[in-house]
Order: structure tokens, then C-alpha cells, then sequence
């Protein structure tokens, strides 16, 4: 089963987003800051963010680079409700595997999971082939 964690400050869009996740069969949990998102990250292993920008305290973009240092991070999912295409751009600089707008689609958010699922394991893969050689 594979773990996925929303990073929203609105509830209703992480219980939303909680139970599409856990109907389609993953593991899905949820916190509503970016220190919050950091330190499950510390305690557990997920295979995707969904990350939220505008969050108190850190920022989703800040949260996402934090994110990004660790040794095997997840695929990061920004969502964003105000996203410009600047801030979509630098998103994905920082390494951001797609970004979604709010009113989320779930026939789309549900695709962009099942992709970024499929692409950590991909380089899981390669990494774990990597070694053999």
C-alpha cells in the first residue's frame, strides 16, 4: 500500500482529500503546516506529498526545498488555490513533481498520484540497479 500525506491549513480539503485517497486504496494521512509535513517525513516513509502553498508558518515552497534535501524524498504534488504560473514554474525548479490547482479535479489529482507513484518507483529502480553494477 502506498502512503500519501496532504499538506493543507483548509480541514475540509484534507478530510476531502483523505477519503478519495483511502476509497482508491492508499494510505493516506494528513497535517495542516509545513512543520507538521516535516516531521512525519522525519517519523515515516511516504511515496507522495500532496503540498499545499500557502500554508502558516513555513511555506509550501520552503517546505518543498526542505523536503527535497532528504535522502529519498517523496514525489511532491504542490496544490495551490492562487497559484500564478511563476510561482507553478519555481515550483517545479525546486524539484515539485506537478502542481494542481484548486477546485482539485479528482479524476486528475487521482491520475497525478497514480503518475507520481509510478515514477518514484522508476527511480527507486534505477537506483536500486545502479548499485547491482
Amino acid at each position: 500500500m502506498h502512503n500519501i500525506l496532504i499538506v493543507d491549513d483548509e480541514a475540509g480539503i484534507r478530510d476531502s482529500l483523505v477519503g478519495i485517497l483511502a476509497d482508491e486504496g492508499y494510505a493516506a494521512s494528513s497535517v495542516d503546516s509545513g512543520e507538521a509535513c516535516l516531521d512525519q517525513l522525519r517519523k515515516g516513509t511516504f511515496d507522495v506529498v500532496l503540498l499545499d502553498i500557502w500554508l502558516p508558518g513555513i511555506d509550501g515552497l520552503d517546505t518543498l526545498a526542505k523536503i527535497r534535501e532528504s535522502s529519498n524524498p517523496p514525489e511532491v504534488i504542490m496544490i495551490s488555490g492562487h497559484g500564478t504560473i511563476e510561482t507553478a514554474v519555481r515550483a517545479t525548479k525546486l524539484g515539485a513533481y506537478d502542481f494542481l490547482e484548486k477546485p482539485l479535479s479528482i479524476e486528475r489529482t487521482l491520475i497525478v498520484v497514480k503518475n507520481a507513484i509510478e515514477s518514484r518507483k522508476l527511480h527507486q529502480e534505477n537506483i536500486d540497479l545502479k548499485k547491482q553494477l
